[in-house]
């Protein structure tokens, strides 16, 4: 029997501006502040760490990474999770904040990337509680 729970399948972080996402196996989620070494990452921000599945980058022929994302999960449809809920990844605590909103910088992935995404861009969170997080870590919904 196949294990169905969420997982954590890529982890990423952006260190320049215009450079390629960086893949780790594991990844410091430091508390109000995001991943460590990721350019994104800012105290009191509510798009400290940004989620994708890989159900919708599949969907779109996108392969991890390629939206920018934080962290990639396989097993659930991110785009179901609601402003408030909390998520454990790894020995960190996020507290989901709402949608990725689609934007123009789709379009330069590939055209009519922007109309494909809408409402299905992934979830932004902030991180309550730090900790370290691994690629296979499971993805609980609290």
């Amino acid at each position: 029997m196949r294990d169905s729970r969420p997982v954590i399948s890529h982890i990423f972080i952006s260190q320049q501006r215009g450079e390629p996402m960086t893949a780790l196996k594991e990844a410091q989620i430091v508390t109000n502040w995001g991943l460590e070494g990721d350019r994104k990452a800012r105290a009191d921000s509510k798009r400290q760490v940004y989620l994708v599945d890989e159900g919708t980058l599949q969907s779109v022929d996108l392969r991890p990474g390629d939206l920018n994302e934080n962290l990639t999960v396989r097993g659930l449809d991110v785009n179901q999770l609601q402003a408030g809920q909390r998520v454990q990844v790894g020995d960190a605590l996020l507290e989901i904040t709402g949608p990725c909103t689609v934007c123009g910088v789709l379009e330069t992935v590939r055209p009519g990337l922007k109309e494909a995404l809408r409402g299905r861009r992934g979830v932004l969170a902030r991180v309550i509680a730090g900790g370290v997080a691994r690629a296979g870590d499971e993805l609980k919904v609290l």
